[in-house]
């Protein structure tokens, strides 16, 4: 992991509006935004990432769904959308079959969640991603919420390093 102490700097540095909307980038839930500035200063990559864990924890449930909502559906990567056709290279390729199932899968999961399935999807493929979604979908809403905070975390982290990798 490169360390760039002079982005780390001018993102501390932000105006809290501008700041907020940097954030808001990353993961859209304001509640995340909020308690990830108010931790500023970060003395470090590290220290952000913990505020980045520290933020994640503290999300209410509807809070996580604010967060969701900023995601596309796995296996849909929103067209034009850099990130997301980014994070979701991994359908890249994949045989109709294969992403017809995936879209029935998250068609079930979201009719039990009433979100969309949310998964790291950085270097995942389409099938394993569909396993993965499988093996939740028997999850109990609160056990499901709980991987939901996790996957965001993650996602949350690979974000906010190539913020500071790409300034």
């Amino acid at each position: 992991m490169t360390n760039h102490p002079h982005a780390l700097d001018a993102l501390a540095a932000t105006d809290s509006a501008e700041l907020k909307e940097i954030l808001l980038d990353v993961c859209t839930s304001p509640a995340w935004a909020d308690a990830v500035a108010a931790a500023r200063p970060w003395k470090d990559r590290r220290a952000l990432l913990a505020a980045n864990a520290e933020a994640m924890a503290g999300l209410s449930v509807p809070d996580l769904h604010e967060a969701m909502a900023g995601h596309a559906r796995i296996g849909a990567p929103k067209p034009g959308d850099a990130v997301s056709e980014r994070e979701q290279a991994g359908v890249d390729g994949a045989d109709e079959a294969l992403l017809d199932e995936l879209r029935r899968a998250n068609a079930a999961y979201e009719a039990k969640f009433g979100h969309v399935f949310l998964i790291c999807a950085t270097g995942r493929t389409a099938a394993t991603m569909l396993d993965a979604l499988r093996e939740r979908r028997p999850n109990d809403p609160a056990t499901e919420a709980e991987i939901v905070r996790g996957e965001l975390r993650k996602i949350n982290d690979i974000r906010i390093n190539r913020l500071l990798d790409d300034n």
